[in-house]
């Protein structure tokens, strides 16, 4: 049997890390963090266990990935919705609420992604992370900024305060006073963007996350990447 190509190579390592990210999103938000093991995590996908030590350095890091993932793609869909819009300030909006609306539609994921934010590791800098962070320093570009190198962390920093206030457990802020407070600081009219709401409420919320990940099928692997 011929040996693989590169780029097969590159192409299995790619769907690999991609069901991990999956899985962990999965498993975490239907069990929580504590009771999710790497093992559950390599099981729901399907993926050889030495896998995952492969593409991260522990479960911290990889749920950490996985859930820039899903902000990422979040606020890439609510940015690039129809109508589609080239509007700085409506970009804004559709930002923000986007951001609130994960603490609504992924309360545990978010709890447990602050929660590791503020342990030792930090900020994970992977993929992941560096695309929503491309995503927000063009959102506070086309918002008007001429100096994006200092108003995007402040803009992180807003989001990240807000997420952690609306995820307080016992004394959570509420979402509507919250937003209130962004869009009075970036100068945004209420009926902008797209006001985050419990499920059930107003609309359907879309609970199938697959197409954040592109895991295709997920076959069980028989062969260790290469490295």
């Amino acid at each position: 049997m011929s040996p693989r190509s590169a780029s097969v190579n590159e192409e299995l390592r790619r769907r690999s890390r991609e069901r991990l990210l999956h899985a962990a999103i999965e498993l975490v938000g239907e069990r929580g963090y504590d009771s999710t093991t790497l093992a559950d995590i390599a099981d729901r996908a399907g993926s050889a266990r030495g896998l995952v030590s492969y593409y991260f350095p522990g479960k911290r890091q990889l749920l950490q990935s996985a859930v820039h993932r899903l902000m990422h793609r979040t606020l890439e869909e609510a940015l690039e919705r129809e109508p589609r819009t080239e509007d700085g300030r409506e970009r804004m909006a559709r930002a923000v609420d986007a951001v609130l609306g994960l603490t609504v539609h992924h309360t545990v994921l978010m709890r447990q992604h602050m929660a590791g934010i503020l342990q030792a590791e930090g900020f994970v800098q992977c993929p992941e992370q560096q695309r929503l962070a491309e995503l927000l320093r063009d959102t506070v570009t086309r918002r008007g900024s001429t100096d994006t190198d200092a108003d995007y962390p402040m803009l992180r920093a807003l989001l990240m305060g807000a997420v952690y206030a609306a995820l307080v457990p016992g004394a959570p802020m509420p979402l509507p006073v919250l937003r209130a407070e962004l869009f009075q600081r970036y100068g945004l009219d209420w009926e902008m963007g797209s006001p985050p709401e419990p499920e059930g409420v107003g609309r359907a919320y879309d609970t199938d996350l697959s197409r954040f990940f592109a895991t295709e099928n997920r076959q069980p692997e028989t062969n260790r990447v290469s490295k």
